[in-house]
């Protein structure tokens, strides 16, 4: 249960629905409320459908590249460790998504789902977590269940999005975004230091 606790925690860090929020309301601005709620619902399925794919295909591309499992942990670590330093240090997730926004038409995909809710960190995330070398075919499925869990709640916070900001505020959730970012970077330095001590264990 602990374990469990722990992925949903960690997965709530990568993913930050609440940074979420400002992007979401500034991408669906022109639109009514049921739109806003349509926007919200295919956003999160759609991010849901682009993690699974990297979850089912993205080791045995990065495998088909003849690329070791070390060499694996320690570049996705790295990666997920400098996109946490841009949430820690940057304008924040929610100015900087926010500022791409240049066609109000096409928002769902483009910053909503991606790279908003799948983002390049939860990307890198989910494909470490998922790793067949270390984790059996059952983890890796309750793996892919938490992360619909984590996407299903960030769906949830969306449907409510301008309540949570009346609440948060944007400097609110601009604190949340970076402390986020600093579980994170623990995350991507324990991948790191994993790797490296695999690397010379086995060599």
């Amino acid at each position: 249960m602990t374990e469990i606790l722990a992925t949903i925690f960690f997965l709530i860090a990568v993913i930050d629905p609440l940074g979420s929020v400002p992007v979401y309301l500034e991408a669906t601005k022109e639109f009514d409320d049921f739109h806003k709620k349509k926007i919200a619902i295919r956003a999160a399925g759609i991010a849901f459908l682009i993690l699974l794919f990297f979850i089912v295909i993205g080791q045995l591309i990065l495998e088909g590249m003849d690329v070791s499992l070390d060499a694996f942990q320690i570049s996705g670590g790295v990666i997920l460790f400098l996109f946490a330093l841009t949430m820690i240090f940057g304008d924040g997730k929610p100015e900087r998504e926010k500022s791409n926004i240049t066609d109000y038409k096409h928002v769902t995909i483009f910053p909503v789902a991606i790279p908003s809710i799948a983002s390049p960190g939860a990307i890198m995330a989910v494909v470490l977590m998922t790793d067949n070398h270390i984790y059996t075919i059952q983890q890796q499925a309750l793996t892919t269940v938490l992360v619909l869990v984590v996407v299903a709640l960030t769906a949830g916070i969306l449907l409510v999005a301008s309540r949570v900001q009346r609440r948060i505020g944007d400097y609110g959730i601009t604190v949340i975004s970076k402390i986020m970012g600093l579980i994170l970077a623990s995350y991507a330095v324990q991948s790191i230091l994993s790797g490296i001590n695999d690397y010379f264990f086995q060599h």
